[in-house]
């Protein structure tokens, strides 16, 4: 059993990844960009929370003008939800990207 190739196996992809592990929590930089990214999304959300909140006024009241201004501001909410998922791509795709281009370096290397 020692010699089993599935352990030995186990054991590389275990400290290939804890490899990779230490990397993301050792580089400054990937974190300084997910906490900028995650401060977007963060803004977009209070945005979103401030337009909700408005546009629930808006409909109690009944005043015709207020409901047809709500039609503004429920686009802007369309557009933020977009916005936030479009941020959230980028988030893990430049996560995703960090972690690959240290992968190739690290298989260059070692």
């Amino acid at each position: 059993m020692a010699n089993n190739p599935r352990n030995n196996a186990n054991k590389k992809l275990k400290h290939h990844r804890n490899h990779d592990s230490d990397y993301v929590e050792g580089n400054p930089e990937v974190w300084a960009t997910l906490d900028k990214n995650f401060k977007q999304v963060q803004s977009v959300l209070d945005r979103n929370r401030a337009l909700i909140q408005q546009v629930n006024e808006n409909h109690q009241s009944k005043i015709p003008d207020n409901m047809v201004k709500n039609v503004a501001l429920i686009q802007e909410l369309n557009g933020n939800i977009s916005k936030v998922v479009s941020l959230y791509s980028d988030m893990s795709s430049n996560f995703s990207s960090a972690f690959q281009q240290h992968s190739n370096g690290h298989n260059r290397d070692g």
